[in-house]
């Protein structure tokens, strides 16, 4: 493995990692905002917000573990091109950040049933993830190109 591969694969463990840790925590926050009966969580009126912060928790955790996968790619896809796997790998340390980013800050301030602001990083971390998991997938079948 390159040195550029191996630093890329670290980098991705331990985004994926720590990532997990704060996503994991924000699910036990929102089951205790549950279990006390929270009312700025369990009213009503809250529902935009305890819908954002359950997608930004499911989005966080699913993104953490892809983390996890991608440094597994970076190890057994020998042949992937660097410039294509640093693309990638920007792509998808975006998106793991502005996906579940975008979900929480919508549900922080909604307005009137409508998830706040915050929700239009959503989309953009969409279309990044997007592109990391393309970029992935080509990179994956390079390896095999060569076998």
């Amino acid at each position: 493995m390159s040195t550029a591969s191996a630093e890329t694969a670290r980098h991705h463990l331990r985004f994926g990692w720590f990532s997990l840790l704060v996503f994991l925590s924000l699910g036990v926050l929102l089951e205790a905002l549950h279990g006390f009966k929270v009312g700025f969580y369990l009213d009503v009126s809250q529902e935009t917000r305890r819908l954002m912060w359950r997608l930004a928790h499911a989005h966080g955790t699913l993104l953490s573990l892809i983390h996890l996968a991608f440094a597994h790619a970076c190890a057994v896809a020998p042949d992937w091109p660097d410039k294509r796997r640093t693309l990638a790998s920007r792509c998808l340390s975006a998106a793991g950040v502005l996906l579940p980013l975008g979900f929480f800050l919508g549900g922080l301030f909604p307005h009137s049933g409508d998830p706040g602001l915050g929700v239009l990083l959503v989309p953009i971390g969409a279309v990044l993830l997007f592109v990391a998991v393309l970029l992935a997938a080509l990179g994956a079948g390079s390896a095999h190109r060569g076998a």
